[in-house]
């Protein structure tokens, strides 16, 4: 399925025809658009992208962790095709057509725990956090919601009032839904001055019950709690194995509900389905999107089915839960569950594996961290201080571009390895190989 990459140096990173379209796409679209480098894509398959000048790239991106099957995998281009032969569009907020029953099916059964479930499809991660906002304020008449420092959910106002991981996302959009509360999100590697790390998430649960319970909002006001298993564009955080489960009895015990974003740690990414199985957390409602159609705009609030107590009119959408995106989706989860998410666990495993064996040679290198191929590598200046290095973290993304390696950053200083789940052991020993090339460069220069 995959495609060997040809990576390797350019004399000219971008090419003349990216040049072109980067200067015609500043001409038309929003401003508003991040883009690491200049990359202009042509075609893509497996782990290889084509930009438009001929040259190769690995992809450790995924399209930003979207496409977990590969680009254009052979059995998802056919599910697309054979449907839009079909039908392309009725709207199942109206109408009524099998792929939208036959997704809410295998993701109801899918869901962890034994909980009876529904589903409300729509057209991205941003939308199910909507949903599930709207959703919990109607089942428990509560007007407040619990977020975590750090946390990104969407860029809609709702969505964007839960979200607290960079100031340039909210920056001139207030106000914001004013009941929402953000508390700090356990991170291991950074503890508060005088916290042990591996007491950082009963600290938070601590801050939750002493300071926003007893001194802000009782918690009898709040409809739900809203947190990644691990964060994202914080900085690929992995919270303390204990602090999503007893965060879920914290929420039990004053019926607040527990909402638990998987848009990018679902759909395998992290080695197993959710990556909330892994700290054996059940929630009341689960948000997905991103690799659930392999680069097909879908999303999905799976829910309790109890807390659907809305009726008709209460919330809709034209476009979610689209046939040939459907269609794409079950494909998708198919090749998940028959092979995907354990390559995910065993190749992930060996990254980490390597990823760790550079550190004592490379003084950026701060910790690694990671399940599955969702993987952060945090560059600091001092690794004694943790000092975050991040204009040598923004050169070394540059300098893997110009070697044929897509990564991408997030957090303050954190690189990210989000490889589609096909990867091969080979390619990702060739993509960790220019990373440390990459690397080594950026250090000599800098350092």
């Amino acid at each position: 399925m995959t495609q060997r990459p040809v990576p390797g140096r350019r004399k000219s990173i971008p090419g003349p025809k990216a040049k072109a379209w980067v200067q015609r796409d500043q001409e038309v679209l929003s401003p508003s658009y991040t883009r690491a480098y200049p990359l202009v894509v042509d075609s893509a398959r497996g782990v290889t992208v084509i930009d438009v000048d001929g040259h190769r790239f690995l992809d450790f991106t995924s399209g930003i962790a979207v496409t977990a099957t590969g680009h254009c995998h052979p059995t998802v281009v056919s599910a697309i095709v054979s449907q839009a032969r079909r039908l392309i569009h009725m709207s199942g907020t109206d109408f009524y057509y099998p792929s939208e029953v036959r997704l809410s099916e295998r993701l109801a059964q899918l869901s962890p725990g034994r909980l009876a479930r529904k589903v409300f499809l729509t057209n991205s991660g941003t939308e199910a956090t909507e949903a599930a906002m709207k959703l919990a304020r109607h089942f428990t008449r509560r007007p407040y919601y619990l977020a975590f420092l750090g946390a990104f959910h969407g860029r809609s106002m709702g969505a964007l009032s839960l979200s607290a991981s960079k100031s340039v996302h909210r920056a001139g959009f207030a106000p914001f839904l004013p009941q929402v509360i953000h508390v700090p999100y356990p991170n291991p590697y950074r503890p508060p001055i005088g916290v042990a790390p591996k007491d950082i998430g009963q600290e938070t649960l601590r801050q939750i019950q002493d300071e926003v319970f007893h001194r802000l909002v009782s918690p009898e006001e709040i409809a739900a709690i809203f947190v990644e298993p691990i964060q994202g564009e914080g900085g690929y955080i992995l919270p303390p194995h204990t602090f999503l489960r007893d965060l879920s009895a914290l929420a039990r015990r004053y019926g607040i509900l527990l909402v638990v974003d998987e848009i990018q740690t679902g759909m395998g990414r992290t080695g197993k389905m959710f990556a909330c199985e892994h700290f054996e957390v059940v929630p009341d409602i689960l948000t997905v999107a991103k690799g659930i159609a392999s680069g097909l705009p879908l999303g999905a609030m799976i829910a309790d089915a109890r807390l659907m107590t809305w009726g008709p009119g209460a919330h809709g959408n034209t476009f979610g839960g689209n046939p040939i995106a459907c269609e794409a989706a079950l494909a998708t989860l198919q090749l998940l569950e028959t092979g995907l998410i354990e390559n995910a666990k065993r190749v992930g495993e060996r990254m980490l594996t390597r990823l760790r064996a550079m550190q004592p040679n490379h003084p950026l290198m701060g910790d690694v961290r990671g399940l599955g191929l969702m993987i952060g590598v945090e560059l600091v200046s001092d690794r004694q201080s943790k000092q975050p290095a991040v204009a040598q973290r923004d050169q070394v993304i540059g300098r893997c571009f110009e070697l044929g390696l897509l990564v991408l950053g997030c957090g303050e200083s954190v690189i990210r390895f989000a490889p589609p789940l096909i990867l091969r052991p080979r390619d990702a020993d060739r993509g960790l190989a220019l990373f440390e090339e990459a690397l080594s460069a950026v250090e000599k220069a800098t350092l």
